[in-house]
């Protein structure tokens, strides 16, 4: 990993299905006041499709120093005929991110590996940076796939369901096994660890030289832990 990379950190807030736009007006609000920004931190939060195009516009007049907005998932498709999809085309401008292939779009919506590439394609060729999500038993095909993907900006986010499901975070030495391997095949790309982190555990994983930043869920949707978070892995910096 060259020292630039490896010097940059990443905390990404995703807030599922949760928050309308008056709410994550609000959290962003509360955020703003108790984050404290750190050259080489980045934080990246993904509201709801329906939230961006608001968001997007209240989070400039925040001013919030390294903040980006990421959407939670985009269609396979290009723009066109395609009811009830959302096109990386329609959503440049209001994002930088996309979250690709998290577990929960698996398990409950039946996406296949091939629907997650065609995600990927589409999101870079929108200019947009993907954000992987990788997990056992998935993961040799998931990382393959990433090597057809002309993208110099990418992050990989391991999350084992185990720690998702079970709320129990995996234990740092697995996670070290995990960034090992995924670096093995993705050289150079940044990783992240994502299973049932908050502000009191966080300092075990962020301190993990293999690993850069974290995936947060269910902990990012108070601003006051959220910003606690980005706050921990800042001080690591």
């Amino acid at each position: 990993i060259d020292k630039e990379m490896s010097m940059k950190k990443y905390v990404v807030g995703n807030w599922k299905s949760n928050k309308n736009r008056a709410a994550g007006q609000k959290w962003f609000t509360e955020f703003s006041k108790m984050y404290r920004p750190v050259d080489g931190l980045e934080i990246i939060v993904a509201p709801s499709f329906i939230c961006l195009d608001g968001l997007s516009e209240y989070v400039k007049t925040l001013a919030i120093k390294n903040l980006s907005l990421a959407a939670q998932d985009v269609s396979p498709f290009p723009k066109g005929s395609y009811t009830g999809a959302v096109a990386a085309d329609m959503i440049k401008g209001m994002v930088d991110y996309v979250i690709i292939g998290h577990s929960e779009r698996r398990r409950y919506f039946h996406e296949t590996s091939q629907d997650t590439a065609n995600k990927m394609t589409e999101t870079v060729d929108a200019g947009l940076k993907p954000i992987v999500c990788i997990d056992q038993p998935f993961a040799m095909s998931q990382l393959t796939a990433l090597n057809d993907i002309d993208c110099d900006e990418l992050l990989i986010a391991y999350g084992p369901k185990e720690a998702m499901t079970a709320r129990i975070p995996e234990q740092p030495e697995r996670v070290v096994e995990a960034a090992k391997f995924i670096s093995q095949i993705q050289v150079k790309r940044p990783v992240l660890y994502g299973g049932s982190l908050m502000a009191d555990n966080v300092d075990k994983y962020v301190s993990l030289p293999e690993l850069s930043g974290v995936f947060v869920g269910e902990s990012s949707l108070d601003a006051k832990s959220f910003a606690a978070i980005c706050n921990s892995v800042g001080e690591t910096l």
